[in-house]
């Protein structure tokens, strides 16, 4: 983590090639610095942000306020800082009603957040409160309902159930940073006193890192899988070496260590995160532990592509990637030896390869730190991940057996079920907005709100198309939102999908369905639109290979001569 006269020098770099982002910041004490750690956080992490700081003090008025400057900044994310030590002020004043602090202080922030949603398509990203204990009652005070130590832990939890019921609020969670570095690390007393500043300059940028994790997420912008080295790393001690009795992994000693590790993996995988197997092995020696010991908790099922070999391990990243078509940004890789980290960090700089401590009882804290898997969504499909990966392994295998492409897809057997969004659907569809960033041609992303606003305006039609082969089920793999122009005209506002079937004919499947639903409702020319973004070079030609014309700095189908594409993809 770079420190914040570090992320300072970033200002003055030039920003060009960067995605803007507008944000807003508003705190209830000095926010001058948290203002300049964003900034330099964001640029090492390939954003630009454009950011309005309210003066210290002034969030109601900003936001309560229909003319306030907040309000002609028309930000995309307001992030709402407000500090235990304001809290802590509020409370002594309000003492004569001590009981229904939290509860009058979570009816606020929920009016605070209903303006900004009633006003404007901003999403909030909104900082819990880090402890404060003031020591009137001692450790007494977890059960004396009016201390305010009771209150403040009782706001934290009903922000969190605050933030479950409104799908355009997220959480900073500040109060975990101080309980892993400490209060005295996160809170400067002196500062805090000459400045209104609360957070103290060694705390801004892991705070900062950590209120941008969440903006990046929700930009599309996070870590989609782990690659795992073995020896030394999920294990310890060397397969091949050791043998498979004599590798450390269990309850005792250091093997403790890597069996926690290979927990907090699985845990990953069960959210959805793809977990991958490279390492310089023998395979038959390398899956053997997985296969045969008792005490390893990862198992081969749980695994969504599996290399091992003597070949270079940035090759053999490359394959991995090829297999699971995702961006080598989406990738962390672990592994114990400083060697094979620095060959990867040489040959594929876009992966995330952490600097391992040497001691392995320091890998979990360590990655812990890292905050490497923000997500701002989760969904039940999510689990079923790497199965659908393993799956999609088979069909790369499967497709070198045959001599051409078309008959592989007729083997296929493909059937796709599609329908408008619904209540099921739509936790994935908005996922998929938020996650779609190679086969995205406008990349807007949307939440569960947004995608209901959507559902429920006659002027949008929506497509949702899942796929399934004789391998097994992709799950909900394409979204379409079409928007009306005019009674002849209709916009693809929203084209994605999942990378993962990619040369099956279903693009041309889906323009076969849009056309059908566009001539359904009496359309004549469907329009579409890219927009380049520093991922989708991919679907640059999308609309010019499917035969549609440049018109008006955007692209054209006139529906009415329009000969339906030859697909091997039935309806289901």
């Amino acid at each position: 983590m770079k420190t914040f006269t570090q992320l300072k020098k970033n200002l003055s770099k030039n920003t060009d090639g960067l995605k803007k982002v507008k944000v807003a910041l508003l705190g209830d004490t000095a926010t001058q610095f948290l203002n300049v750690a964003l900034k330099g956080i964001a640029f090492d992490e390939g954003f630009d942000l454009e950011i309005f700081e309210a003066d210290f003090g002034q969030i109601s008025r900003q936001i309560l306020d229909p003319t306030s400057e907040y309000y002609e900044f028309e930000a995309n994310y307001t992030i709402i800082f407000e500090s235990s030590h304001k809290l802590l002020s509020l409370f002594y004043k309000s003492y004569n009603s001590p009981l229904d602090f939290a509860q009058n202080k979570i009816n606020a922030i929920e009016e605070l957040y209903s303006t900004i949603q009633n006003r404007t398509k901003s999403k909030v990203i909104f900082c819990n409160f880090p402890g404060i204990d003031n020591q009137v009652f001692g450790n007494f005070a977890t059960k004396v309902e009016s201390s305010f130590v009771f209150q403040q832990n009782k706001l934290n939890y009903l922000l969190q159930e605050l933030a479950v019921k409104k799908d355009n609020l997220f959480i900073a969670d500040l109060l975990s940073i101080q309980n892993k570095f400490g209060r005295n690390f996160m809170f400067a007393p002196n500062i805090y006193v000459n400045t209104e500043m609360v957070l103290s300059l060694d705390a801004l940028p892991i705070v900062a890192h950590n209120i941008f994790s969440i903006l990046a997420s929700l930009e599309g912008k996070f870590k989609k899988c782990i690659i795992l080295d073995l020896d030394n790393t999920t294990w310890g001690g060397i397969i091949g070496d050791d043998g498979l009795e004599k590798i450390q992994i269990g309850s005792l000693g250091i093997g403790k260590v890597f069996t926690e590790l290979q927990y907090w993996v699985k845990a990953l995988q069960k959210r959805g995160i793809i977990v991958a197997v490279c390492s310089k092995n023998d395979e038959d020696k390398a899956k053997e532990p997985f296969e045969k010991h008792p005490d390893m908790v990862l198992k081969l099922e749980d695994i969504a592509f599996f290399v091992a070999n003597w070949d270079n391990k940035a090759d053999n990243i490359r394959k991995i990637q090829n297999v699971l078509n995702i961006g080598f940004d989406s990738m962390v890789f672990l592994d114990d030896n400083p060697f094979e980290r620095n060959i990867v960090r040489e040959n594929l700089p876009e992966v995330c390869v952490p600097e391992l401590p040497e001691d392995p009882a320091e890998y979990l804290e360590y990655l812990y730190g890292l905050d490497l898997f923000e997500t701002t969504s989760f969904s039940e499909n999510d689990a079923e991940r790497t199965k659908q990966y393993q799956v999609e392994a088979q069909r790369v295998i499967a497709l070198d057996s045959f001599t051409n492409l078309e008959d592989f897809l007729k083997s296929m057997n493909m059937v796709s079920d599609v329908q408008a969004f619904n209540n099921f659907s739509k936790p994935r569809v908005s996922q998929l907005t938020q996650r779609s960033n190679q086969f995205n041609l406008r990349t807007i992303r949307y939440t569960e709100e947004e995608i209901q606003t959507v559902m429920n305006d006659e002027n949008f039609h929506t497509i949702s198309f899942t796929l399934e082969d004789k391998y097994g089920d992709n799950g909900l793999i394409c979204v379409i939102i079409l928007e009306k122009i005019d009674s002849e005209n209709v916009f693809i506002n929203t084209w994605l999908m999942s990378c993962r079937v990619l040369k099956r004919g279903m693009e041309d499947f889906t323009l076969n369905t849009i056309v059908e639903l566009a001539k359904e409702k009496g359309y004549k020319n469907i329009i579409g639109e890219y927009i380049a973004t520093a991922k989708n070079q991919m679907v640059e030609k999308h609309y010019e290979r499917l035969g549609f014309v440049e018109h008006e700095n955007k692209w054209l189908l006139n529906i009415e001569n329009y000969e339906p594409k030859e697909v091997y993809i039935l309806k289901k």
